[in-house]
């Protein structure tokens, strides 16, 4: 049976001492839930949120991470140092990633691949621009996406994996895609990773849902068969409000 996920992507918002109110506060209002929880903040605030995590049962993860282990790239951070840090995850190919700092397919890959070495577990993101939805490219986008994400992976470490569909015209501009997309769009992963890797891989992985989601949409979205979770941006910035789509999914 697939565990819920319920992530937190804070992206750049929040300072060490910020965050560390929100985990404070969120702890009151969360004390315990059948889901997964997974919080995401900016490099900074790892370390910190990593100590306040500990012992609590919710899981710290980065939003990117650098392909190399070590070496002269200024500004980089590796996956032993996220790791270092406490994190058990690590988002690889967030919309912004690859939009916004134009990282291909292949960096994307090399991402991951650079996670699962160093033993975490990488929350794979695809999803498909509006121009794209309007030209019938979905599918494609995805499978590209998925074929040069997954590539040399190993069927036993894909089981363990998630997937994040994000579609790009949703992300932070109020737009949600109807249920009927979104279940269309996970059913069609899921599908594509079990003709691949085999039934048993693609009924194990789970697969979120990311794009506005918000307190008053999320219980709707977990209801969807292939859809298992959620990747939150920002409703997930105030900690009642992210409290609220955690306990009203029911789980």
């Amino acid at each position: 049976m697939r565990v819920p996920l319920i992530a937190a992507n804070w992206k750049m918002h929040k300072t060490p001492a910020e965050t560390e109110e929100f985990i404070a506060r969120f702890l009151v209002l969360v004390p315990q839930t059948t889901a997964e929880i997974l919080l995401a903040p900016a490099y900074p605030s790892l370390d910190r949120a990593g100590r306040l995590l500990r012992g609590t049962g919710i899981a710290l993860g980065a939003q990117d991470l650098h392909p190399e282990a070590r070496g002269a790239y200024t500004g980089a951070v590796s996956a032993e140092m996220l790791v270092g840090c406490g994190c058990r995850y690590v988002l690889v190919g967030h919309a912004e990633r690859r939009h916004i700092f134009s990282e291909p397919d292949d960096l994307v890959r090399r991402k991951l691949q650079a996670a699962l070495a160093a033993g975490l577990r990488p929350v794979l993101c695809v999803g498909e621009t509006l121009a794209e939805r309007r030209d019938g490219a979905t599918e494609r986008v995805l499978e590209r996406q998925l074929d040069s994400g997954l590539r040399d992976v190993m069927p036993h470490a894909i089981a363990d994996f998630v997937v994040a569909y994000e579609p790009v015209w949703a992300i932070g501009t109020g737009e949600t895609a109807t249920a009927g997309q979104a279940q269309e769009a996970a059913a069609w992963i899921r599908e594509w990773v079990r003709d691949r890797l085999g039934r048993s891989t693609g009924d194990a992985v789970r697969i979120l849902y990311g794009g506005s989601v918000n307190p008053d949409n999320a219980s709707g979205l977990l209801a969807l068969a292939d859809v298992d979770g959620a990747l939150v941006g920002g409703a997930s910035l105030d900690p009642s409000a992210f409290a609220r789509i955690v306990l009203g999914t029911g789980i």
